[in-house]
């Protein structure tokens, strides 16, 4: 019994200390702030790169729209691009040294344009500081959908599966930059699958949303 009145009263000052900061701090409460900028109607306008073939490399100029259900869902309901093919030396030396003919088999992947459409989800949101000067507000993002490539081949027209992220950088409620990397699984024939990873930076057009 001593030992145990011993305890209690070394243990009384810690039990008073840790009584009298819950008085004075009766709970914690964590806030999450509502987005800066929601988005609604979105027109894109970008350009970007087809950079993984061996033989060529596509240059091209896309379009888009894409309709916001909510802060995290939105439908990319339609998107294009026309590529603009640059050969490589790989290409330029085979032609050269071996007499192989553009419309050789090996040739017959290049993309010529393509059109799409995708489901976007956006988990991510946030904004941070640069030189304590200006606050950035971005947001990262997944995409999935499908697309039809038209490719340089008679009766070229191949569909494939695409999945992809991308980062928003807000400049206002109605412009944003956007960055989408995305990779093309194509049904290239009755047995055969390529992939075509395409990289595109854009400005996108934000209508219909407020602050």
């Amino acid at each position: 019994m001593r030992y145990a009145l011993l305890l209690l009263l070394s243990l009384a000052p810690g039990l008073a200390l840790a009584q009298a900061e819950a008085l004075e701090n009766p709970g914690t409460t964590s806030a999450v702030q509502d987005r800066l900028y929601q988005l609604n109607h979105e027109l894109m306008l970008g350009l970007g790169v087809l950079p993984a073939d061996a033989f060529y490399k596509g240059y091209y100029a896309g379009l888009s729209y894409t309709y916001h259900f909510s802060d995290h869902f939105a439908w990319q309901v339609g998107r294009g691009g026309y590529s603009y093919n640059v050969k490589t030396s790989l290409r330029r030396q085979l032609e050269r040294d071996f007499g192989v003919a553009p419309t050789d088999t090996s040739f017959e992947d290049e993309v010529q344009w393509f059109v799409g459409s995708d489901v976007m989800w956006s988990p991510f949101y946030g904004k941070t500081s640069i030189l304590n000067q200006k606050v950035l507000h971005f947001e990262a993002f997944l995409l999935g959908g499908a697309t039809v490539f038209k490719l340089n081949r008679e009766g070229g027209f191949r569909p494939g599966a695409n999945v992809g992220l991308g980062l928003r950088v807000f400049k206002s409620n109605h412009i944003s930059f956007r960055l989408d990397v995305t990779n093309n699984v194509v049904f290239a024939g009755a047995s055969r699958i390529i992939n075509i990873p395409s990289i595109q930076l854009a400005t996108a057009l934000n209508f219909g949303a407020t602050e």
